[in-house]
């Protein structure tokens, strides 16, 4: 089993910026893949970004590329979500997730094994 609990959300104005954690406990982090998805009201859930189990590899929506940044520190067992110019449809509950297999779409939320509890983050305009 992990345990995976998300920080750092809050409520900022539209071109803030914000910096979510994901801390993990239980099994060995560095053997999973990691991801970070975001649901606002009334939609689904959707793909923001992935990084594999060393960081050698990142994956991001297309919509967020370039304003998001994931990483991961393995010896912190923590992965982060740096969320730059903020926009008020970036208002969402945002989950990071934890991925055992290899060889599935890290875009599919069905690819996760573990999932955090969400931080919401609302961006004003």
């Amino acid at each position: 089993q992990v345990q995976l609990v998300e920080s750092g959300g809050g409520l900022v104005q539209a071109g803030d910026s914000l910096r979510l954690s994901c801390a993990a406990s239980g099994r060995t982090f560095s053997n999973y893949g990691m991801g970070w998805f975001r649901q606002a009201p009334g939609k689904e859930r959707d793909f923001v970004a992935a990084v594999s189990w060393r960081a050698s590899n990142t994956y991001y929506a297309d919509s967020l590329k370039g304003r998001f940044t994931i990483s991961r520190d393995n010896a912190k067992n923590t992965v982060y979500l740096q969320m730059d110019s903020l926009k008020p449809e970036d208002t969402a509950v945002y989950y990071c997730a934890a991925r055992v297999r290899v060889g599935v779409s890290v875009r599919t939320g069905s690819s996760y094994d573990y999932w955090g509890q969400g931080t919401q983050v609302t961006v004003s305009s």
